[in-house]
C-alpha cells in the first residue's frame, strides 16, 4: 500500500510537471489547531503565512520579503514519511497579490481653482 501511495505521488509529480508556475520552493509548517502556520523559500523569496484545508483542497494567505500580502487556492497528495507526522506531498495551485505596499495608491492632489473663481467646497469636490 506504501509503495502505491508514493508511486501515485511520483505520477502526479509527473503530471502537474508540465503546468506548473515557473518557480520552486521548499517549506515547512506546523499545525496549530485547524490551521497550519508555516514557513517557506524558493525562487519567489521567503513567505510565511498560515493556511488551512479539508480534504485535497487547501487556502491560505502569506506574506513575503517584500511585504506583499498574498492569498492562494492549490490541490494536493501526501504521503506520510515514517511513523511520525512529517509527510511528503505535491499540488498545484494559484494564487494573487492581495496587497503590494510598492503600489500603494496615493490620494489626489487638490489643484489650487485658477485665478478669478472661487474654490469648490468639501462636499462639491469629486474625488476620483
Amino acid at each position: 500500500m506504501k509503495a502505491a501511495s508514493l508511486l501515485a505521488v511520483a505520477l502526479a509529480c509527473a503530471a502537474l510537471a508540465g503546468c506548473a508556475s515557473p518557480g520552486v520552493g521548499v517549506g515547512i509548517g506546523v499545525p496549530v489547531g485547524p490551521v497550519t502556520i508555516g514557513v517557506g523559500g524558493g525562487t519567489g523569496g521567503v513567505n510565511v503565512g498560515v493556511g488551512t484545508g479539508v480534504g485535497p483542497v487547501g487556502v491560505g494567505v502569506g506574506v513575503n520579503q517584500r511585504g506583499q500580502v498574498t492569498g492562494g487556492v492549490g490541490v494536493g497528495a501526501s504521503v506520510p514519511i515514517g511513523g511520525g507526522p512529517v509527510r511528503a506531498g505535491v499540488g498545484v495551485g494559484t494564487g494573487t497579490v492581495i496587497y503590494d505596499p510598492a503600489n500603494h495608491l496615493a490620494p489626489a492632489p487638490v489643484l489650487p481653482a485658477p485665478a478669478g473663481t472661487a474654490a469648490p467646497s468639501a462636499s462639491q469636490q469629486v474625488v476620483p
